[in-house]
């Protein structure tokens, strides 16, 4: 009874720090990990202990696949020559710096020092797409952050088992050996997620109840990782490459009132798993530094170290890369805007910890692993760190840099494509006036409502508020009429898209309208 009392206690304290974030509009995954931090200071908290389990397959496959589905194929395809190249230099670079680093400072050995650089080698999506949830990135900046960080997983997990299976048998592993897991695991995780992702398509164009299509969005990143992990495989990779791919489909696959509704109940889960884990992350610290052994006291120093290290090699990456593709590009002045965002939303968090809580107890003959302790505390606190500094700092770097999309540019670009959409819909009208295929009050109805939103979108701030003037029960034959051309619109809305004419939040958010619209039409 006295753990589930924690995990309340936890869940409360997390809700609250995260609601309290967001109407402070300050970044709540830093808010929370200082509030865990603090309550597990209190004498009479007790330790906690995060059993791997818990992380990798309760937390972790909704997590990701929420920031995967966020993910645009389009702007995939624009950025994947980059974000290739971060994927897998950057951190093996990391791996090898962090390894040299900590083995030089601490009483790692190479090999212990090289599985510590392995876990914090990637950026985490989890911890990128929450706080960049706040900042208003250009489009092919955002994709660029968030591919990267959804990506590099599978580049950090081989280099993980690698690490591990020399630590742990005290042997060596060949370059050909390891190219051949990352084959393994990236390539079958992807077949894995892509085949979950198929089966999850014919299931969901087959029904339309919404229970049913709730509990089957619940489960899907579940099977996903679980499949693939039975498989051998990447179970990180399968969610990511399921996630990507229904996220881009999912508006064909159902109608709006079970769009809505699942994600009505998706934002409450990833809400409260988000609020919780970045507690978590806090709160497990203070319990790790109490089982450090006497020649292992001196984290306090190593954690900024490790901290700086991984930031430091960031930059030192990312800024000659950008230059090298600029110049590539015509020989342009150089910026130091987009790469200074770039490497400061670099954070650590979720999948980081969920690798190291899964490092073996025991070496191959059965001694305990040297060192394990310390190195579960220096990711926590490095992860920690980072999120407080980089996510408190992300922003005013962003503003300062100047690549933000001023709110008038977001608003404007969404009321053009809702006046596009209005068009297309008096069009599809226009034909079923010359038809009569509806009573003329039905149609004069349904333009007076088109022509009242074509105005407001002329005025429009952008803040979705354009489906007034809705009946509260319309005929069975105006909503016929207006169901029809609500899917003209979402048609012209999916046209613009797929011609680059609106970005993808753009079009999520038009969509829910769109849905809403739908929704209120009754059945």
């Amino acid at each position: 009874m006295a753990g589930l009392t924690i995990v309340l206690l936890l869940v409360v304290l997390a809700t609250a720090v995260a609601t309290g974030a967001r109407h402070w509009s300050l970044p709540a995954p830093s808010l929370l990990v200082i509030a865990g931090l603090a309550v597990g200071l209190l004498p009479w908290v007790p330790d906690v202990h995060v059993a791997p389990q818990v992380i990798s397959v309760l937390v972790l496959p909704p997590l990701l696949y929420a920031s995967a589905e966020e993910m645009s194929g389009r702007e995939l395809r624009a950025v994947w020559r980059p974000v290739t190249v971060l994927v897998f230099g950057l951190v093996l670079a990391s791996a090898a710096a962090v390894g040299l680093i900590a083995s030089a400072l601490t009483p790692l050995t190479a090999a212990t020092a090289f599985v510590l650089g392995a876990v914090l080698a990637s950026t985490d999506p989890v911890a990128v797409t929450a706080l960049g949830r706040r900042l208003s990135l250009p489009p092919r900046v955002q994709a660029m952050v968030q591919a990267e960080s959804l990506f590099n997983d599978a580049t950090s997990l081989v280099l993980y088992k690698v690490a591990v299976v020399t630590a742990v048998t005290a042997s060596t592993v060949s370059i050909p050996s390891a190219a051949g897991q990352f084959v393994v695991l990236g390539g079958g995780g992807a077949l894995v997620g892509a085949a979950v992702a198929g089966v999850v398509t014919l299931i969901r164009r087959r029904t339309e109840d919404p229970v049913l299509e709730t509990v089957i969005a619940l489960v899907t990143p579940y099977a996903s990782y679980v499949l693939a992990e039975e498989s051998h495989t990447s179970g990180v990779t399968a969610v990511i490459v399921a996630g990507v791919i229904l996220g881009s489909t999912g508006h064909k696959l159902t109608n709006a009132h079970i769009r809505l509704q699942i994600h009505a109940v998706y934002g409450t889960v990833v809400f409260l798993l988000e609020s919780v884990v970045f507690a978590l992350i806090g709160l497990e610290l203070p319990t790790l530094v109490r089982q450090l052994a006497a020649d292992e006291h001196g984290w306090p120093l190593w954690v900024p170290v490790v901290a700086f290290t991984v930031m430091a090699i960031r930059l030192l990456w990312v800024f000659p890369l950008s230059a090298l593709m600029q110049y590539r590009r015509g020989g342009r002045r150089i910026s130091w805007r987009v790469p200074a965002v770039l490497s400061w939303a670099g954070t650590r968090g979720v999948m980081p910890l969920a690798a190291a809580l899964s490092i073996p107890l025991t070496m191959h003959n059965g001694a305990p692993l040297p060192h394990r302790a310390l190195i579960l505390t220096l990711t926590t606190g490095t992860i920690a760190l980072t999120l407080v500094v980089q996510g408190f700092t992300l922003a005013p770097v962003v503003r300062r840099s100047g690549i933000a999309l001023e709110p008038e540019h977001t608003a404007r670009e969404e009321a053009q494509a809702r006046q596009s959409l209005a068009h297309a819909a008096l069009a599809e009208l226009e034909q079923l006036e010359d038809a009569e295929a509806a009573p003329e009050t039905v149609l004069k109805q349904a333009r007076r409502h088109l022509e009242a939103r074509l105005r407001q979108a002329d005025t429009d701030t952008g803040d979705g508020s354009g489906t007034a003037d809705l009946d509260a029960r319309p005929a069975d034959t105006y909503r016929e009429v207006r169901q029809s051309l609500i899917a003209v619109e979402t048609a012209e809305l999916q046209r613009l898209y797929e011609a680059n004419k609106i970005s993808n939040a753009t079009r999520r958010r038009l969509q829910r309208t769109l849905d809403l619209e739908e929704a209120a039409l009754g059945d």
